[in-house]
């Protein structure tokens, strides 16, 4: 007997046990089916899966219903077999106690499905398997404050569970432009997108918040707002000059964006000189010869708000781009061999106000004159006088303040006009404003001013203004001729100051005289006026194009012309066979036709014809400008015998292969 009811007991616990192991296994295999039913791409399957978890349920637990409504004592004996998958017949094992307790689990599970359902939002179309966004842990912005090219490396953000999938989604756009390219409307889609942002948090606090982006999708009730657009970022830019084109970097990620740049000429003076030295440019400098003017390698920087920027400048612009530069030789260190193949170099922070501030310090380019310091990213391979004799670079700071996704303002405090030191004892200052209200038009203006930037001359002050504007007139993406623009640049500048017995005091105005001790000394004008316009063809969907353009300048005093190298001269040295002082009268102008073949976006293959001419013997001859046997290391002095051939036109052609990646 003892035996019996042990058995009887054990069968009892058994059983128990066995129909919860049941339930509790319906009710994981029913969270299963929920969820997955949930991202299923169509509400349909949800409905069915969810019907599907419901009659396995009650096929397990419809014993306990009939159980509770009509118990049946054990000693009933064995219980007929169910009718129907959803209606059994009571185990007889099962005391009444359990059959309620089971009853009221059945409850708790229909309690749970009905709030899982409720908080399943609407579906959200997103691609099929996950939700991409390209997140940026920094803003990644060029020179001009327009964004980087856009990664090919995306940061997958896995779509949220309760998110259902539907094929694709497509975002319409309008533009303001005269006609909306495809390039446009894609430029503008993927800035809608949380793609690379001033104002973005860290990649980390991007992915960790799916729902979020989920909520504000779907117009849920406290969902975050959608992000702003990048500065600049509404269209495609890509037609400036200036600004490169290319629209996707190879390898770009979330903490760095590569940049690597070729510019590699051969160029023919048709003046022939016997040492094939070009002078008169800030581009071109040997004549007859292949040459690598710049070979750069560098990139930027962005993580957790904090930016920097670096590209080296190997080859020809290592030498001739330090020349250029006066103010090394004020005091020690020799800074032109400090910064020689250093193009850019700088850090700074974002900060997340209004569309973006960025405050930045180090050597950044000035764009100054309209046109990029690399050829890769102009309309030009020679650019005219208002830019090739206007500053490259600054070496200081910047705060970039954009006050809306169409609109900059960058004021600067800098060591001087293209300086890497200060050329006497003060800084310069000045500012960009650049404003693009559409696709079509751009305007920029540079404004410079306060710096004593002649050299020994601490009186001397300069001032200069440079405004551009850039017009898109024509885009038609289907037709032959598929695009056509125009830029026009205005610059103008003066100097006044400096000692008038010592002969440098300068007048922005007109040439006019100063009394010191009983004595007049003559003060000339020494100011700067000058333009340049160039209008592009973009040919077969910008496979080819035509350039024709050209420029002209008045620089009495010749503060801002080039110094040609004639015997090794810098713009430290100076030379005695084309001096630089005030009165001194110059007057030039140029014009160029360009055809560049651009079969992919990361190079160009140039041909270009330049025609320039100077009032006074200016370009390099076919004798040269490099005394017999070569350069005889005292530039400022006469060398006996020998006079550099210099004449007022030249005439050149120039082959380049430009890459940027």
């Amino acid at each position: 007997m003892t035996s019996t009811k042990i058995t009887a007991k054990n069968l009892l616990a058994n059983t128990r046990l066995s129909n919860i192991s049941t339930l509790l296994i319906s009710l994981f295999i029913l969270i299963l089916l929920v969820g997955f039913s949930s991202a299923a791409q169509a509400q349909s399957h949800e409905i069915a899966s969810t019907s599907i978890a419901e009659n396995h349920i009650a096929a397990k637990a419809g014993t306990v219903s009939a159980a509770a409504s009509d118990p049946v004592p054990p000693s009933s004996g064995p219980a007929p077999a169910a009718a129907s998958g959803a209606a059994g017949v009571p185990d007889p094992e099962i005391p009444p106690a359990i059959a309620r307790e089971l009853a009221a689990m059945k409850a708790e599970i229909e309690e749970l499905k009905a709030e899982l359902r409720a908080r399943l939002p609407a579906p959200v179309a997103t691609t099929p398997s996950t939700s991409s966004a390209s997140v940026s842990a920094s803003p990644k912005i060029n020179e001009s404050g327009a964004p980087l090219p856009a990664s090919s490396v995306a940061v997958s953000v896995p779509s949220s569970p309760l998110v259902a999938s539907t094929p694709s989604a497509s975002l319409a756009t309008s533009s303001s432009s005269p006609q909306t390219d495809p390039a446009e409307a894609a430029a503008f889609t993927s800035a809608s997108a949380p793609a690379p942002k001033p104002m973005m948090p860290d990649a980390s606090t991007a992915i960790e918040q799916p729902a979020q982006v989920t909520a504000a999708q779907s117009g849920t009730p406290g969902a975050s707002k959608p992000s702003k657009p990048d500065p600049f970022s509404l269209y495609d830019y890509t037609w400036l000059t200036g600004n490169p084109r290319i629209k996707e970097v190879p390898l770009d990620t979330k903490f760095f964006t590569p940049e690597v740049r070729f510019d590699v000429p051969y160029t023919y003076d048709f003046n022939h000189p016997a040492d094939d030295t070009i002078g008169g440019s800030s581009e071109v400098f040997r004549a007859q010869e292949f040459q690598v003017t710049q070979a750069g390698v560098g990139g930027d920087f962005h993580w957790d708000n904090v930016q920097g920027r670096f590209m080296t400048q190997f080859g020809m612009y290592s030498e001739t781009t330090p020349r250029n530069d006066a103010s090394p030789g004020r005091g020690g260190w020799d800074l032109d061999t400090a910064y020689r193949y250093i193009s850019e170099a700088y850090g700074g922070y974002h900060i997340n106000a209004l569309d973006g501030i960025n405050v930045q310090a180090g050597i950044f380019m000035s764009y100054i004159g309209l046109f990029s310091y690399y050829q890769f990213d102009n309309w030009a391979y020679q650019p005219s006088y208002v830019s090739s004799n206007t500053p490259w670079f600054f070496n200081g700071m910047r705060v970039q303040v954009f006050v809306t996704p169409k609109l900059k303002i960058e004021p600067w405090l800098i060591n001087g006009w293209q300086s890497y030191g200060r050329f006497n004892n003060r800084p310069g200052v000045g500012g960009q404003i650049l404003w693009r209200p559409n696709g079509w038009f751009s305007f920029v203006g540079n404004q410079y001013g306060l710096g004593a930037d002649t050299l020994g001359v601490a009186g001397r002050i300069r001032y200069h203004t440079d405004d551009s504007i850039q017009v898109k007139y024509y885009d038609r993406p289907g037709e032959f001729l598929d695009k056509m623009a125009f830029t026009l640049t205005g610059d103008a500048g003066c100097e006044h100051g400096g000692d008038p017995v010592a002969g440098t005091a300068v007048s922005c105005d007109t040439n006019g005289s100063k009394i010191v001790d009983g004595v007049r000394y003559i003060t000339p004008k020494q100011d700067f006026l000058g333009f340049m316009a160039y209008n592009r063809w973009w040919f077969k969907k910008d496979l080819y194009a035509v350039t024709i353009g050209g420029g002209k300048i008045n620089n009495p005093g010749r503060y801002l012309v080039l110094l040609p190298p004639i015997n090794g001269a810098t713009a430290i040295t100076g030379t005695p066979y084309f001096t630089e002082n005030p009165g001194n009268p110059f007057k030039a102008w140029d014009t160029s036709f360009t055809f560049d073949y651009m079969p992919s976006q990361y190079i160009t293959f140039r041909s270009e014809f330049n025609h320039r001419a100077a009032n006074v013997p200016y370009f390099t001859g076919r004798g040269g400008i490099t005394p017999p046997g070569g350069d005889n290391g005292n530039p400022a002095a006469i060398v006996p015998g020998w006079t550099p051939d210099l004449v007022r036109d030249e005439n050149r052609m120039t082959f380049a292969i430009l890459v940027m990646f």
